[in-house]
This record gives structure tokens, C-alpha cells and sequence, in this order.
């Protein structure tokens, strides 16, 4: 096994660079640190468990978790992996700190600077596709504070892994499901949960990509937005139906299903309508069970909770990358019969 010494002969640094930048003990400039980790995970670098344990109790490690809410009950599944990985690593003497927001670039910059200002060690960070989120990312990662997205990514930035769904499969998944259940001329509404959201808009462009490719007998007449709220998403759907009186199937790409749904009943629309949507939280199974939604997606909220903040603490802790960027969790597919 290699030693700390060896790392440092190969990379052409001192054992006490190396040490600072396996046990984070101290600034080192980010592409020493790279190298020296890119080498470490090379030779197959172990650090000493219970040295690990020991000086992560000393440190006191403070994470920080930056998540959506806004009314979608999604992210409370994913809180439930957070709290889980906050009892494991309490022993640690590691506090976990969560700010819950809504789709918005300012606030989520504000989240990350209150988390900065109670000194946090590394972020797990559900992103806004904003150029100036991916900008503090980077930033982040040249202060040495690593940043781990989950449930949706960002391209260009330089987080060290991501966690959640691969969102162009889930949502081609969605358009076989949508082609499969449907015959004649299908005219498909799409109800995004914003279009500043990478996952919400990569599932659109999936489900797109497949009814393009396979099914033309699906046409999309028209794409809204609900941010993921219910009122909302009552709103805009009930207008979307009466604007457009032919659409006999819905596409939700992200939260706002129940409110969405309750609009389509209100239409009478229920039984003449295949709904697609993610996820199988208790309204969208009750839903799915009573055959008003057709099927559902899920993304398993609770792994990207837990194996965020597991994948963050390794790194901070023992130096470790995780073995793979791209993380991605299982696309489980429901119906009534399996809900």
C-alpha cells in the first residue's frame, strides 16, 4: 500500500502538502490538490480508519445541504436520507446544516453565503442552472470547499460528483411509457417545474427525443411551468386544458402532480387523459392507484439525501474521490399494479 511519502515523491511535493490535502488540514492550491488526489486514488491510497475517525472527531466538520421545498414533497423523502446520514455522522462530531428555498439564482447564492458565514467545510447542493451558481461552485472549489450536487447537475462546473437521476433516460422513459399506453392521435401537454431547473428541462428534451424517434402519433401542443407549487400548477393546467381542449395527455416533468391532477378532475378530463408524471409520493401513489395518473417514475429520494452527504464526508475525511462523477440512481418505473 502506498504511503504519504510515496504520494509526495510523485508528485513532486512535500509529505506535509500531502498530508494537508488528505486530512484537509490547511489551504493547498486546488491543482496541487487535485494532482496529489488524482495519485492518491491511483496507488490506491488507505489512509488509517481509525486515525480518520479520530481527527474527524477533532475537526467538527460542518456540512452544509442547500435543497428545493417550495411545497414539493419530494425533497422531504430526500430529507429523510439527510437526517439519516446526520445520526451516522453525529458520532463524528459532524453537524449538518439544511436550508430549503425556492427556484431562485439570488437565493441560492444567499443560502450558500449564510452557509460560508457558519464556516462550512463542503456543500451538498441541489443547483440552479444559473451561470452565476456554476460560477460560486468553482469558486467554492478554489477555497477548498468541495460541493456535491444532488437530485439535479449542472454542466461546467466543478463539483466533485453528482447524485440522482439520469434525467435524459427518466425522461425518455416517460415517452415510451406515454407511447406504449396510448394509440390514435395523441396530443401531449407538458408541465415543467422550471426552466431553469437542468433535471426538469433534461426530462422534457428525453421525452421529446423518444416521441420523436418512436411514437408520431404523440404531438406536443403546449409546455408550461409550475415551479413546483400546487396552487400553481392547479392554475396553470386548468388554463392549459381549456386553452387547448384536444390534449389527451400530460407530461409532468417535476413536482406540482397533485394540484395538476386535481385541475384535470376538475375538468372532467381524468379517464379521457394518460399522465405521466415522477415520483410516488402519498398523493401521486393515491392518484396512481385510483388510475388517474397512468404511471410514475421514481428517482429514489431518499439515496440522494444519504449518499451525498457520505460521498462529501469521505472526501473531506479521507481524501477520497468518490469512484464514480455521475452517481446515478435506479429509474423505477410504477403503475397501479406495483405502487
Amino acid at each position: 500500500m502506498a504511503t504519504i511519502k510515496e504520494i509526495a515523491e510523485l508528485a513532486g511535493v512535500s509529505r506535509g502538502t500531502v498530508d494537508r490535502v488528505l486530512n484537509n488540514r490547511g489551504s493547498v492550491n486546488a491543482k496541487t490538490a487535485e494532482k496529489i488526489l488524482e495519485i492518491a486514488k491511483a496507488v490506491d491510497y488507505k489512509p488509517n480508519k481509525a486515525g480518520l475517525t479520530l481527527a474527524a472527531q477533532k475537526r467538527r466538520l460542518k456540512l452544509g445541504v442547500i435543497l428545493f421545498g417550495n411545497s414539493n414533497p419530494f425533497f422531504d423523502e430526500v430529507m429523510k436520507g439527510v437526517h439519516y446520514q446526520e445520526e451516522k455522522l453525529a458520532s463524528y462530531n459532524c453537524t449538518i446544516l439544511v436550508k430549503q428555498i425556492a427556484y431562485d439564482a439570488a437565493e441560492q447564492l444567499a443560502a450558500i453565503d449564510e452557509l460560508l458565514a457558519q464556516e462550512v467545510h463542503g456543500i451538498v447542493l441541489a443547483p440552479y442552472n444559473s451561470p452565476a451558481v456554476i460560477d460560486r461552485i468553482n469558486a467554492l472549489y478554489e477555497m477548498g470547499i468541495p460541493v456535491v450536487t444532488t437530485n439535479t447537475d449542472v454542466d461546467h462546473s466543478r463539483r466533485i460528483a453528482y447524485v440522482g437521476s439520469n434525467d435524459f433516460l427518466s425522461g425518455e422513459t416517460a415517452g415510451g411509457l406515454m407511447g406504449l399506453m396510448t394509440s390514435g392521435e395523441i396530443h401531449a401537454g407538458i408541465v415543467l417545474g422550471s426552466d431553469q431547473i437542468l433535471c426538469h428541462t433534461d426530462r422534457f428534451e428525453g421525452f421529446r427525443s423518444c416521441i420523436e424517434r418512436k411514437y408520431p402519433h404523440i404531438r406536443i401542443d403546449a409546455v408550461v411551468q409550475n415551479q413546483d407549487d400546487e396552487v400553481e400548477s392547479f392554475r396553470v393546467t386548468q388554463e392549459l386544458l381549456q386553452r387547448h381542449p384536444q390534449i389527451n395527455a400530460l407530461y409532468f416533468t417535476a413536482g406540482g402532480v397533485y394540484g395538476g391532477c386535481k385541475a384535470v378532475i376538475a375538468e372532467g378530463r381524468q379517464r379521457s387523459t394518460t399522465i405521466i408524471t415522477h415520483d410516488k409520493v402519498d398523493t401521486t401513489r393515491t392518484f396512481v392507484k385510483e388510475g388517474v395518473i397512468s404511471a410514475t417514475i421514481c428517482q429514489q429520494p431518499f439515496i440522494q439525501g444519504s449518499k451525498s452527504l457520505d460521498i462529501l464526508f469521505n472526501y473531506l475525511t479521507a481524501g477520497e474521490l468518490p469512484e464514480k462523477e455521475l452517481n446515478y440512481v435506479t429509474v423505477d418505473i410504477r403503475i397501479a399494479e406495483n405502487i
